[in-house]
């Protein structure tokens, strides 16, 4: 799709300098600016690629003055990184408006679409399944019976939803993403064997949250497994059954959430982070990448290490641990020289 720099003028309510009817269809960086792309200059630290970019558009501040002639179309705004990303939101807007029903599909009978829908093709709908107005489903979707999924949620490419499970509005699911598999859940038997415990329950995602490819969820034993309003999930995480994870906590990517765990609100868990079952973390927490936590957090701590321990003694003992081969080799020394200081006066 191309647009011409008065239309993205317009969007972005800036002034051009130079060709308003020139077109673009891609964006770039202003270092690999080609012909028909689009990019922006608010780090005065490349304005030297200004005059020589081949790009057709560049986004310029109001204030900005070139110190040469520039043979590019500028559109000048009050602040050109929030103008690009508004257009950055824009184009993908633009890019993944995507209505209507793609075939071929299977949709259950009694399966309710609401009005605007994209179902893109080899999409799967079990029976009783809710989809709310503006739903848009990718191609290759299985949705499970009885799902919930409320309006103008996206889910992408390849995403698994078991049955049972509830997505809130305004949601974003990725490709690859498995919500509402069973729970590691298994009882040991006399003979060494493990028993399997049915896993019953489901998986509720609230309002605003968005899931990253690869990231599984399991549904609960019983009850439910909770996801809050506004909660961000990076790639590649797991979370266990019946654990409730509280609004607008972010995780990246790697991290491992034990069963039953419960974290509280407006949290932050870095990459690689590994937390046993059966505890409570509070709200603000902030858990530093690769920690192992074995305990409960209280409200507004920060942690590392592993296991974890609190964020400022970590780096005052880390200037320990790197010579800590040389620490003991000391005390094995004063130990001798103390050992023969005894044997001297006694």
């Amino acid at each position: 799709m191309k647009f011409t720099a008065k239309q993205i003028a317009e969007v972005l309510n800036g002034e051009i300098v130079g060709n308003p009817s020139i077109e673009v269809d891609k964006l770039s960086k202003i270092e690999e600016g080609t012909k028909g792309s689009l990019t922006f200059l608010s780090n005065l630290k490349y304005k030297n690629y200004l005059y020589t970019t081949n790009a057709s558009i560049v986004i310029v501040s109001r204030d900005f003055e070139p110190e040469k002639e520039v043979y590019i179309t500028m559109i000048k705004v009050d602040d050109a990184y929030q103008a690009f990303a508004k257009l950055l939101e824009y184009y993908n807007q633009v890019k993944l408006n995507k209505f209507g029903i793609e075939e071929p599909n299977f949709i259950s009978k009694s399966a309710k679409i609401g009005e605007n829908p994209y179902i893109g093709a080899f999409v799967y709908i079990s029976n009783n399944v809710v989809l709310g107005n503006n739903v848009k489903i990718y191609p290759h979707v299985f949705i499970g019976e009885n799902v919930i999924i409320k309006e103008n949620t996206t889910i992408f490419s390849g995403a698994k939803i078991y049955s049972e499970t509830e997505i809130g509005k305004y949601c974003t699911i990725h490709s690859g993403a498995v919500i509402g598999s069973d729970g590691f859940g298994f009882a040991p038997s006399a003979d060494g064997t493990f028993q399997k415990i049915p896993q019953i329950g489901n998986v509720i995602i609230e309002d605003y949250v968005d899931i990253g490819a690869g990231t599984t969820i399991d549904r609960a034993t019983l009850g439910s497994t909770i996801i809050g309003k506004g909660v961000k999930l990076d790639n590649l995480i797991q979370i266990a059954h019946n654990v409730e994870i509280g609004n607008n906590t972010v995780i990246a990517a790697l991290t491992g959430i034990a069963g039953s765990t419960k974290i509280g609100k407006n949290c932050m868990i870095g990459g690689q982070v590994g937390i046993v079952g059966h505890i409570i973390i509070g709200d603000n927490v902030k858990i530093q990448a690769q920690t192992g936590v074995l305990r409960s957090l209280k409200d507004n701590e920060v942690v590392q290490g592993s296991p974890a321990i609190g964020y400022n003694n970590y780096f005052k003992s880390y200037v320990h641990f790197k010579n800590l081969s040389q620490i003991a080799i000391t005390l094995n020394n004063i130990e001798k020289e103390i050992k023969v200081l005894k044997e001297k006066y006694e």
